[in-house]
């Protein structure tokens, strides 16, 4: 098979493949201001057209339900193409040579008959070898990593634990011993393609062996013991057509039963995790494997929890919701509530209560049972709290609470999650909570949050109820994986890359989120008419959140004296690379979004005067902190008082000094 696709001639691609001539064979476009395009959405049906293209930064954007992305995603959405067939397929209409790591010409093996069977035999047989391993000689360092995490060997053998031998084809030779092809062994995604052939993957690490819903095993997860092993910490089966990362939960052919019987289930983070938490009682618990928990996941999860509006119609124990209960454990530290906050994304997915169980000294299962056992394990997962509860208290976490455009950016920010609760039951109770977290008057809270389950939020389908704050990205949102040697390392993650609720979408009718909206638009498709001041602006110079967060990609990428130099896509592309993915969908969508202004000549003014009005709305804020400080001051504090009027005064120079020359 061949190679993996050079990442500069997938660049290449994305830069001749022009997404307007693309488009245009599935989607009827007629021309919608200065550079715009829009037709009627080939993803859902609508009548009136909100799919935009911009050809000159190579994107499309639907404002309707929320899709959006490159020409490759495009190709990959609507011919329901893999990116490297989708790659391939626009190289070829487009006259690019693809060149591959071993410069060969690319070939799809076919699938054999019986080969999904052989390669779950293979793993079956691998599994075993790692097992005898972990009691050999050679496996100190893997037994000696169990005891300091007071696994013995009969929790080994439960859950199948292994070690794989240092040296470079131990289980390769096990296996052609046993029968298997090299061009099996490969497939399976147990061995690894060298310079001078395949060796074993796993090499001089203890393993847990990943096995579907049927207690299949179809791949492995392996942890580092030696210093001189320069690989990850944690190496995972590669993506095989047994293994999908995206669909697998570890634990889940063990804790299947336990989840189907008493509609919980628990989701840790690790396999130690994992076996710590059965090993406390918590026979629910799973982990996913090498990723965020996603929508595949949240499938998989429905299925064995029977969730559904009807809750089932089962006797549930005490103390648990009617449709069941979804419980994520995760590290207290900022990465635990990151985990905490993505998941969150993924809630409405389901009709079972979702919370969360964070230990207050960050200690995980594992830790845990080691330092307080089984016991405090099991009292973390029954101290859950909601997870609205912990994003809200998280959102509220990133506001000054002590000021006034605190508190109204926190109940902006926080209104959007208490009005996206399903149970309307619940939301009064919880506005309540908010004015007491934020210190405001609970009638404005109640407002708030009516006024954002009131209002429509672009991306919102009909199959979700309208409760989604944005619809998924399509694949390959994000463009490739850059891997070693600036090659291409994998096909674009599937998993929804969706604003989450702690970035909610402004609302629109705020004309100031209107003005910074209009702005980053504009520094994204027109930089070479955007004033140098702009990047001058700091981190805190955006009010809104969402654009809060869309200008310090911008920052990232650069600002806009790099777009000046590079433009187009690939100014675009480099924002894109430097947002987290909680909001590439809101630059995908700005990349495309259209100005007021539609006169090709009166763009470069209209962007210079959107980027003062961003300027002077910062230089206002920053008048109103300073005026509140002189007015808290004591007056005798001659000095300190003295100071802070300077400061004022500053400040205010520098704002009408800007009005001047507007």
């Amino acid at each position: 098979m061949a190679g993996l696709i050079r990442r500069e001639d997938v660049d290449t691609v994305r830069e001749r493949a022009r997404i307007d001539e693309v488009v245009s064979a599935h989607v009827t476009l007629k021309p919608a201001g200065v550079g715009a395009l829009v037709g009627l959405c080939p993803f859902h049906d609508e009548r009136s057209p909100s799919f935009n293209v911009r050809p000159s930064v190579g994107r499309y954007h639907c404002f309707g339900c929320g899709e959006g992305g490159d020409v490759i995603a495009f190709v990959m959405k609507v011919d329901g193409m893999g990116f490297t067939e989708a790659v391939e397929y626009l190289a070829g209409r487009f006259g690019v040579q693809l060149r591959y790591e071993d410069n060969g010409t690319p070939q799809r093996p076919r699938e054999e008959p019986g080969k999904r069977q052989r390669l779950i035999e293979a793993h079956r047989v691998a599994a075993e070898f790692y097992a005898e391993q972990l009691m050999g000689p050679g496996a100190g360092a893997a037994r000696a990593f169990l005891a300091e995490r007071s696994f013995d060997r009969a929790d080994a053998e439960r859950f199948g634990v292994g070690y794989a031998p240092t040296g470079w084809d131990a289980l390769q030779r096990h296996l052609q011993g046993r029968g298997f092809t090299q061009a099996e062994l490969v497939a399976s995604g147990l061995m690894s393609q060298g310079q001078r052939g395949i060796y074993d993957r796993f090499r001089g690490r203890v393993v847990w062996p990943i096995r579907d819903v049927t207690g299949a095993v179809i791949g492995f997860g392996a942890r580092r013991l030696y210093e001189e092993d320069q690989g990850p910490k944690y190496l995972n089966t590669p993506e095989t057509s047994l293994y999908k990362k995206s669909q697998v939960l570890y634990g889940i052919d063990l804790a299947k039963r336990e989840i189907a019987q008493g509609r919980r289930i628990v989701v840790v983070e690790g396999y130690t995790d994992v076996m710590a938490a059965h090993l406390s009682g918590v026979t629910t618990a799973v982990a996913t494997c090498g990723t965020a928990f996603g929508a595949d996941h949240a499938r998989v999860v429905r299925r064995l929890l029977g969730d559904t509006a009807a809750g089932g119609g089962l006797q549930l124990t005490s103390g648990q919701s009617v449709g069941g209960e979804i419980i994520f454990t995760f590290d207290g530290d900022a990465a635990g509530q990151k985990a905490a906050v993505r998941a969150f994304g993924e809630d409405q997915r389901f009709y079972a209560q979702t919370f969360v169980a964070v230990e207050p000294n960050g200690m995980d299962p594992c830790d845990l049972r080691m330092a307080k056992g089984p016991e405090a394990v099991r009292a973390l997962v029954d101290g859950r709290v909601p997870l609205f509860e912990f994003v809200v208290r998280t959102t509220l976490a990133g506001f000054d609470l002590d000021t006034a455009e605190g508190r109204v950016g926190a109940l902006r920010a926080a209104a959007p999650v208490i009005a996206g609760i399903r149970d309307a039951a619940l939301r009064p109770e919880y506005a309540r909570l908010l004015a007491g977290w934020i210190g405001t008057d609970e009638r404005a809270v109640v407002r708030e949050v009516s006024r954002a389950g009131s209002t429509p939020v672009r991306g919102a389908t009909a199959s979700d109820g309208g409760r989604s704050p944005r619809a998924p990205a399509s694949p390959g949102a994000r463009g490739d994986q850059g891997g070693p040697g600036g090659r291409l390392a994998a096909e674009p993650s599937r998993e929804p890359q969706g604003l989450g609720s702690v970035v909610p979408a402004p609302d629109p009718r705020d004309p100031v989120a209107r003005d910074e909206r209009l702005a980053l638009v504009a520094v994204l498709q027109y930089p070479q008419h955007v004033p140098e001041a702009f990047d001058g602006l700091g981190e805190d110079a955006f009010a809104v959140p969402a654009w809060r967060a869309v200008h310090a990609a911008i920052r990232a990428a650069g600002g806009a004296v790099t777009g000046r130099a590079i433009g187009g896509q690939a100014w675009v592309e480099a924002v894109l690379e430097e947002a987290p993915e909680t909001v590439t969908p809101l630059v995908g969508e700005l990349a495309v979004g259209s100005l007021p202004e539609d006169r090709e000549a009166a763009i470069a003014p209209y962007v210079a005067g959107l980027v003062r009005r961003v300027l002077d709305l910062g230089l206002t804020r920053r008048i109103a902190d300073a005026r509140s400080r002189l007015q808290r001051l004591d007056p005798s504090d001659l000095e300190a008082y003295q100071a802070a009027f300077a400061t004022l005064l500053t400040i205010e120079n520098e704002r009408r000094t800007l009005r001047d020359s507007a």
